[in-house]
């Protein structure tokens, strides 16, 4: 944590440091859990102390670690993150052990794949993984999930017709698309665009401005805004929103899907208002009953 973020070739004093667990699908996956979702995750971690802390912090979450191997060949993947007092930030992931989860790790979990009633994917393992993931849940009527993050360039067309919910951000949609997002006009460029690639639906996250989503069913946008807080620490808000949307869709199905995201908008805005990231991410009991 610092003032401001540094220049390059600037160094600068911070004043508190400290380690904590993140990857985007360990975060949605205990935002969900932390609402009372029951989950799992796939992934890959370092045979060494990092990985040990983190299989016990999923348990600790109450999360399934059935398929979360530990492997001798790379460390567990860490994320250095530098938090200025506005509570934006910059991030450099070293992916290390994401990016040894394969297909096979797949097969033997398409048990939980398949009877899921969510599957969501993310881009911090090796892309081809997560696309096979999305097609094993979409051949057995999962609902799928996909946050295109870190987002690429050259993403593979199938993510866009195998994705029900497609979700990003603003830098993502611009990595994506080439629009670059700063008005709602131009996030339902974005919506358009991605739709016409084959998406279902499509939301993009605005961060304090909620989010933009637009569907196929449904080809005129709608914003859903967020409320107005003071944000303390926004890293990780982004996997707080995708992992409430996940628990919405698998124990609401009948919400509207404004709706989901609006009460999503609402858990991810109490996550910005503590700092770390899964640190921040609150349980059911502290959110307001109308959520549920």
């Amino acid at each position: 944590l610092t003032t401001r973020l540094p220049k390059a070739g600037e160094t600068i004093l911070g004043h508190k440091f400290f380690v904590g667990f993140g990857g985007k699908g360990a975060n949605q996956c205990v935002q969900s859990a932390r609402l009372g979702a029951k989950t799992s995750l796939i992934c890959k971690v370092g045979n060494d102390s990092f990985g040990n802390d983190y299989v016990d912090n999923l348990k600790k979450n109450g999360i399934s670690t059935a398929f979360v191997g530990q492997t001798t060949d790379a460390a567990t993947g860490t994320a250095s993150i530098i938090v200025n007092s506005e509570g934006q930030n910059v991030i450099v992931i070293v992916p290390g052990a994401n990016l040894l989860l394969n297909f096979e790790d797949l097969k033997r979990a398409s048990d939980v794949i398949c009877k899921a009633k969510v599957v969501v994917c993310q881009l911090e393992i090796t892309p081809a993984v997560s696309l096979e993931a999305l097609k094993m849940a979409r051949a057995s009527g999962v609902k799928t999930l996909f946050n295109p993050a870190p987002a690429l360039a050259d993403l593979d067309p199938q993510f866009y017709t195998y994705s029900d919910i497609f979700c990003c951000n603003e830098t993502e949609a611009e990595i994506l698309t080439g629009i670059s997002v700063g008005s709602l006009e131009d996030a339902e460029k974005v919506g358009r665009m991605l739709l016409e690639r084959g998406c279902k639906l499509v939301i993009v996250t605005l961060g304090a401005e909620g989010c933009m989503m637009i569907s196929g069913d449904e080809p005129i946008p709608k914003h859903v805004p967020a409320g107005k807080v003071r944000a303390v620490d926004t890293t990780g808000a982004g996997d707080s929103f995708v992992g409430a949307l996940a628990f919405y869709l698998a124990y609401y199905p009948k919400l509207s899907m404004e709706e989901m995201i609006r009460k999503s908008n609402c858990v991810a805005s109490v996550s910005v208002q503590a700092p770390g990231t899964q640190s921040s991410y609150p349980y059911r009991k502290d959110l307001p009953q109308d959520l549920f």
